[in-house]
């Protein structure tokens, strides 16, 4: 009996009695699995030791043969010694797996699928079902990082999702409609870009009697294809719901965009969706400068940006193309001003599929796709502490500088400015950095990078106790997001209003707070998670402690990422003095970023309140750079005051302990 090999899934393989073999280790697996990817063909071992170390060890020839010698042990385990193998062959300069047709669990499953599109459907929905019930998970699971794995992964997906619609359309063929119907809704939900998911889900519903539900399917399709990836929908869907209306003619049959504007872009799309092939890979390029656009948004337009935003640089990577996955990443060239990213997983997935992608583009690569994949690491490592993000943003500058790329000079400042927060007191360097921003963007219309200028320096003055200067900056930042259509700007102006007001003593503590309020407001649904976590809260504490008031006693207060400098102050404020130093010993160091200054200054005045000599010398030697600065307000958000005074109070406390 033969031995079975399992890919839609983790990579497995099977007796003849169906029993699981053990193949040992991650390297024999991935041996076994680059063996299967060249179905049959011979894999050098100078190949197999370039996909299986990325810095081969100088044994790594011998570590192979290793492998090979025990996967032969498992897979033929009754083969007599010193006589040669069947199965996985030694031939010519590598190794070959000699496995039957029907060995391979991935084999099978695309026979079947194709002999399904000749059958009828009775026929043809048993054998899908029979090849579709082969998957175990993802195929090559454990490998969905390897290069010489991503093209068959790919591959084998696509065809399930094939698959899966070849088997709605048969039990819908077999008047199963209500059948179809759960599998296609998770279908969609999973893979809202194919369109002939969302027509067949809409076709089961119609035909179940549930006319209103396949209308509000359609209407969904519509809503995520026009909005948010920019495409119309085909003519297989605008049918459909012709004919759907057809006979529902009760329901509301205005469906499409109206006025100029509107039906320019319906005319547009449509001739796009017509002219350009459904599987192009165009399509991918030009959804990214969409979701750029949709990003500036905010709401649901800045989540849904970022979620398809790595919907396609995953459907990217997987047609393996190094240079169209480089240009899909770098195309994503979205301002950004706050330093703390709204979904750090999402992030560092970023992150990793951009130094996936610079690894493997090829040495003649245009030098730009290189500096766009280095000025979004920069950007999405922000606040991590990596020693890669500043290294990334000085590259990505010095190529921009060099090619004379004004688009590509300001999306590698904004991953500069991202990284100048290694220590306190750098308003100055900040300052310039806008200032060139706001320069360069007005001389090549680059007007989402002029308004970052703009906040950039609005949060540098602040810092440099400038208001004068920053209103001037608040001032021209809104008049260009008006002009532009760009309504985040207006949450980051209308904060700094409210800061401005904190700052100023004269202003009664009730009219700072009301406008603190009215701020946050602003922030529920701008898709911001990131500022809005815990901002509030943070903000009228820094208000109180300037107004020399004690700290809310409330511990239910939702913190957010601020809890730690934020809970040895309530703590006083409870009059629980034993437990402050015991939380000043776990506190951590604050992230590097706009609020550094503020968090050490909150750490330094529960120190001086309980005599903590070591978190004191800490706080005063980090803060002694920023001496000449407004605690916090480098965030353009809140501020508690001069550095100078917090330094001036924690060298008295250092002199005269208590």
């Amino acid at each position: 009996m033969q031995v079975g090999f399992g890919v839609l899934g983790p990579v497995v393989a099977w007796d003849g009695a169906g029993g699981a073999i053990a193949l040992k280790g991650p390297r024999h697996r991935a041996v076994l699995a680059r063996l299967i990817v060249a179905r049959r063909h011979v894999v050098p071992v100078t190949r197999l030791v370039e996909d299986l170390w990325a810095d081969p060890p100088p044994g790594a020839v011998g570590a192979v043969r290793t492998f090979v010698a025990a996967l032969r042990r498992a897979l033929e385990p009754q083969r007599p010694p010193r006589t040669p193998a069947r199965l996985l062959v030694t031939e010519g300069p590598g190794y070959a797996l000699h496995a039957e047709r029907g060995a391979v669990d991935a084999w099978r499953f695309e026979q079947a699928v194709a002999a399904a599109a000749a059958l009828p459907p009775q026929q043809a929905l048993a054998r899908l079902e029979e090849a579709l019930g082969r998957w175990r998970g993802p195929a090559y699971a454990g490998f969905t990082e390897e290069s010489w794995a991503r093209a068959e992964r790919s591959r084998l997906g696509e065809l399930r999702l094939h698959a899966v619609e070849r088997q709605a359309e048969a039990r819908l063929g077999l008047g199963l409609a209500a059948e179809a119907v759960p599998d296609l809704d998770a279908h969609v939900a999973e893979h809202p870009w194919r369109e002939d998911a969302w027509r067949l889900l809409a076709l089961a519903l119609y035909r179940t009697g549930r006319q209103g539900d396949a209308l509000a399917v359609l209407r969904r399709a519509r809503t995520l294809l026009i909005e948010q990836l920019g495409a119309d929908p085909g003519p297989g869907l605008r049918r459909l719901e012709a004919d759907i209306l057809d006979h529902a003619c009760h329901l509301d049959p205005e469906l499409g965009p109206s006025g100029p504007a509107g039906r320019v872009w319906a005319q547009a799309a449509a001739a796009y969706d017509r002219t350009v092939a459904s599987g192009a890979r165009a399509r991918l390029e030009s959804t990214v400068g969409l979701l750029r656009n949709l990003a500036v948004t905010g709401g649901g337009g800045l989540q849904a940006a970022r979620q398809h935003r790595v919907a396609a640089i995953t459907a990217a990577e997987e047609l393996g193309d190094a240079e169209l996955t480089a240009r899909v990443i770098g195309a994503y060239d979205v301002p950004a001003i706050w330093t703390r990213v709204d979904d750090p997983q999402q992030a560092a997935r970023v992150v990793a599929a951009a130094e996936r992608t610079l690894a493997a583009l090829p040495p003649g690569a245009h030098p730009a796709a290189r500096a766009r994949l280095l000025a979004t690491i920069a950007l999405e490592s922000r606040g991590t502490g990596s020693a890669r993000g500043p290294q990334a943003a000085g590259q990505a500058e010095q190529t921009a500088r060099r090619l004379d790329d004004p688009a590509l000079l300001a999306f590698a400042l904004n991953g500069v400015f991202m990284q100048t927060f290694h220590r306190a007191g750098l308003a100055a360097r900040r300052d310039a950095i806008g200032a060139e921003l706001i320069a360069l963007s007005a001389r090549n219309g680059l007007a989402t990078y002029e308004v970052l200028g703009h906040l950039i320096r609005l949060q540098a003055r602040s810092a440099l106790a400038d208001f004068p200067g920053a209103d001037g900056h608040a001032s021209a930042a809104d008049r260009l997001a008006e002009r532009h259509e760009l309504p985040l700007v207006g949450v980051f102006t209308q904060w700094y209003g409210a800061l401005r007001l904190a700052a100023t003593t004269r202003t009664p503590a009730a009219e700072a707070e009301a406008a603190y309020q009215d701020a946050a407001a602003r922030l529920n649904g701008a898709g911001m998670p990131g500022l809005e976590c815990g901002l509030l809260p943070l903000a009228l504490l820094c208000l109180r402690l300037r107004r020399a008031r004690p700290a809310q006693a409330d511990e239910r207060t939702g913190w957010g990422p601020y809890e730690p400098w934020a809970r040895p102050l309530v703590l006083l404020a409870q009059e629980r003095r034993g437990e402050v130093t015991a939380a000043l010993r776990r506190l951590p160091d604050p992230p590097r970023d706009l609020l550094f200054e503020a968090l050490w200054c909150l750490a330094a005045r529960a120190a001086i309140a309980v005599g903590d000599r070591e978190t004191m010398e800490r706080a005063q030697t980090e803060l002694a750079p920023a001496a000449a600065e407004l605690a916090g307000a480098g965030s353009g958000l809140l501020t508690l005051g001069p550095v100078s005074k917090h330094l001036d109070d924690l060298a008295t406390a250092l002199r005269h302990p208590r």
